[in-house]
């Protein structure tokens, strides 16, 4: 087995995404009822999950890059394949086939002015474990990231167990692991998860933990999360993002036992925080290079100006532009710079990939001037460093 730069393990689906851009902002959900006849236009057919979203992007952007998941022996197996193939043959060859199992599939209705509607099949990725992962390969690559395991039975299953498992045999071969979450179904085994203990168990064996907000207030502040969306217009958690909460859950993530906390914030951006020096310096084989410039940094970065066509994959996209920017050895400034340019390159286009360019191309655009939104950040010891990125300095 040839050496690789990364691998992408965990959940992989094929997306049906029809084109209801004509849907008047916000009124989707009204349209959703029983005899009801909502016209469409042309449809995207594609692999969705980070195996598929976050994997490819890193190939795209030219990290070499191997996928490890698992699909059907039925006809959307055979679609996976031939999709994640049509990128490079060598993608497609640590996709697991499982007779007994249905390729998973999502519906995704993506609409102006309102988040996306999921209708999803688990598919394979329920019965996805520690066998079905080739160690050997985790071995020759610098970082191993793994997405979505609140949609993957075995891996919350008995507190998480399988998935505390995989990491810990992961890091046991030296490879700098990521980990990626996913907004469950509250009324789902896997919204129904004791999610911190998992985390409390898991995140030892984490280095670089990507959530978004959302995923976080679920999984650590369940009565919050809850009272917030009742309370906010159309559930939408973005006008409770703040430095105290941000700063709170990355400070209790830090103490879990993770070392670099990446929280994906929608529209408000990007936030950074980081552990110790001498803990930087144990994260294996995608290390930052220079861990000083890395330790002890809380930082927030605002998103790009762009015209959203839709957000399918923004989440995985951006990962895959900050994990690209840690591979190449850039700082965390141009990290998140990075990341938020990958993830508004993904907005422009209904799907996952198709609004991506090259990593040159991406850096050339921010180069050229591109802007950030404008934001503020009202909290005790945060200012702005450049345009569109803030930081707390630590009390001296």
């Amino acid at each position: 087995m040839t050496e690789c730069c990364a691998v992408v393990v965990g959940h992989i689906c094929l997306d049906f995404i029809p084109t209801i851009e004509h849907v008047p902002e916000g009124k989707l959900a009204t349209l959703l009822k029983p005899g009801h006849l909502l016209l469409t236009g042309p449809a995207a057919f594609n692999t969705g999950g980070p195996v598929s979203n976050t994997g490819l992007a890193l190939h795209l952007l030219g990290i070499d890059t191997r996928l490890i998941a698992k699909v059907g022996d039925d006809p959307l197996g055979g679609i996976v394949r031939g999709i994640v193939e049509g990128y490079g043959a060598e993608l497609s060859k640590g996709l697991v086939v499982d007779p007994a199992s249905p390729t998973s599939y999502s519906v995704i209705l993506s609409a102006p002015g309102m988040d996306r509607i999921f209708l999803h099949c688990p598919g394979a990725n329920d019965t996805f474990g520690v066998e079905d992962v080739d160690f050997d390969l985790v071995a020759r690559a610098r970082l191993m990231h793994f997405g979505y395991p609140p949609v993957m039975r075995r891996m919350y299953s008995q507190g998480g167990r399988e998935l505390v498992e995989l990491f810990r045999r992961a890091k046991a071969t030296g490879v700098t692991t990521s980990l990626d979450m996913t907004y469950p179904d509250p009324d789902s085994d896997g919204g129904k998860a004791d999610w911190r203990a998992i985390l409390s168990d898991l995140l030892p064996y984490v280095d670089v933990f990507l959530p978004s907000f959302d995923e976080l207030l679920f999984m650590l502040r369940r009565e919050e999360c809850d009272r917030l969306r009742s309370s906010l217009p159309a559930g939408d958690l973005t006008p409770a993002v703040d430095a105290r909460r941000l700063g709170e859950l990355a400070s209790e993530l830090l103490a879990m036992g993770t070392r670099l906390v990446v929280i994906k914030a929608g529209s408000r951006g990007l936030y950074l925080r980081t552990a110790g020096l001498e803990s930087l310096r144990q994260m294996g084989r995608a290390a930052p290079q220079d861990a000083a410039q890395w330790a002890g940094r809380e930082m927030w970065s605002a998103c790009f100006q762009v015209q959203v066509v839709g957000t399918t994959g923004a989440g995985d996209a951006t990962i895959a532009g900050f994990l690209s920017a840690l591979l190449r050895g850039l700082g965390p400034e141009d990290a998140l710079t990075a990341a938020v340019g990958v993830g508004a390159c993904n907005v422009e286009a209904a799907d996952a990939l198709s609004g991506l360019r090259t990593w040159e191309e991406t850096q050339a655009r921010i180069a050229a001037g591109w802007r950030r939104h404008t934001m503020r950040v009202d909290a005790p010891g945060w200012s702005e460093i450049r345009e569109g990125m803030w930081e707390r300095r630590a009390a001296s």
